[in-house]
């Protein structure tokens, strides 16, 4: 009824593709996002902030495809556009650093990915609070980072603080704060904790 180039419509497959994403569907996902980055290009031009977040979106479907050079080639334009159009503090900006820490830790880059998510966490504690939602991702993906790179204690640490502040504030029915506590647990039963 609105046409494929509505932003409405646009949003719909934006959602449409998250449900396909978290399906495994990644082939699906991504060219639903390919259509949506296209079209936001096109009509909002690559500057503008929904086409960003579009861009943003196939470069982490693109990663978890395993096309690690590509998706960091984009979200790298994408963090240096956010954070030209809106500032290194934005939620956007801080989510797009946290997507692109995440690919270079899949590159095995863990102490590029571990200073970008300092500092990012840092910024979002700041501005956010340590417990805002973004707060808690950025936090569990040092944690991540950390584990990786050998530092156990400190990472077990960081990843309780996550599932606690989680159950504080979500509950432990949660989704986010059962992944949380899931991740806890391999780390205790990797490490014999």
């Amino acid at each position: 009824m609105l046409g494929e180039e509505h932003p409405e419509t646009l949003t719909a497959m934006l959602a449409l593709a998250d449900c396909l994403w978290a399906q495994g569907r990644l082939i699906a996902a991504r060219k639903l996002e390919e259509q949506v980055v296209a079209v936001r290009r096109l009509r909002l031009g690559e500057h503008h902030f929904d086409t960003l977040k579009a861009i943003g979106k196939l470069a982490v479907t693109i990663a978890a495809q395993g096309e690690l050079v590509e998706a960091r080639r984009l979200q790298e334009r994408v963090v240096d556009r956010m954070r030209g159009v809106h500032g290194d503090s934005s939620l956007e900006t801080l989510r797009a650093i946290n997507n692109l820490a995440g690919t270079l830790s899949a590159q095995g880059d863990f102490e590029a990915a571990r200073e970008l998510l300092e500092a990012v966490f840092a910024t979002s504690c700041r501005e956010f609070g340590e417990q805002h939602p973004e707060s808690l991702t950025i936090m569990g993906n040092l944690a991540s980072i950390l584990w990786q790179q050998g530092d156990r204690g400190e990472a077990y640490a960081l990843q309780q603080h996550v599932v606690d502040l989680r159950r504080r504030v979500n509950g432990d029915a949660d989704h986010a704060t059962r992944v949380a506590a899931e991740v806890l647990a391999m780390m205790e039963q990797d490490a014999g904790f």
